[in-house]
């Protein structure tokens, strides 16, 4: 049986998030972790509109995805379908509608201050906020994971598909990584999840 959606997220926001979904036709589920995405909105054919988010997100990243994803549905119920899913529609809607979650009932206090700056101006996926998606990585249960923005220059390391690369220099907000197999150059978002791996590894691939 599927965990009540009210589970996951802090008891504080309990309310408000009751009223925000009390919505007929708004369907929300829970799903297994999905590496490319926290969660996603779609309308669904037959008139109901659908709301998933990733059930392994700690509470505060678990709010903050169920809201962003009501703001999709609530800017194209008033704007139309013709907007861009990011776009200003979508950022007035999400801002307006997390506004009354931002208290210290809800969220621990090291987090307010940087959520109302992301706020200012909210961005297609808080991951690229490095400091605030670090910063919500810390209340995660499973606390282990080693970033790519620690790793010393050289190291080498496996992300979650297999691919291996090598770290590089750090750009004004990007991390140069190579990748082995190809020696094509990429970008790392900073806080990336990555896995070092151990000499004996790389000498035998």
């Amino acid at each position: 049986m599927q965990t009540p959606l009210l589970d996951f997220i802090p008891a504080a926001a309990h309310p408000l998030v009751s009223e925000l979904l009390a919505i007929d036709n708004l369907v929300i589920k829970v799903k297994n972790e999905r590496k490319t995405r926290h969660g996603d909105y779609r309308a669904l054919s037959n008139g109901q509109h659908e709301i998933t988010v990733n059930s392994n997100l700690n509470p505060y990243r678990f709010l903050i995805t169920l809201i962003h994803e009501v703001a999709h549905f609530e800017a194209y119920k008033k704007y139309g379908h013709a907007i861009k899913p990011h776009g200003k529609e979508w950022k007035r809607t999400f801002q307006h509608l997390m506004l009354p979650f931002l208290r210290p009932e809800i969220f621990p206090m090291d987090l307010l201050p940087l959520l109302a700056n992301h706020f200012k101006n909210p961005k297609a996926s808080s991951d690229t906020d490095t400091v605030l998606a670090l910063a919500l990585k810390q209340y995660n249960e499973d606390n282990d994971k080693t970033y790519v923005f620690e790793l010393p220059l050289g190291t080498t390391f496996k992300l979650y598909n297999g691919r291996i690369f090598k770290r590089g220099i750090q750009r004004r907000k990007r991390i140069e990584c190579v990748e082995v197999k190809s020696g094509k150059l990429y970008l790392f978002n900073p806080n990336a999840e990555v896995e070092v791996l151990e000499e004996e590894f790389i000498s035998r691939h």
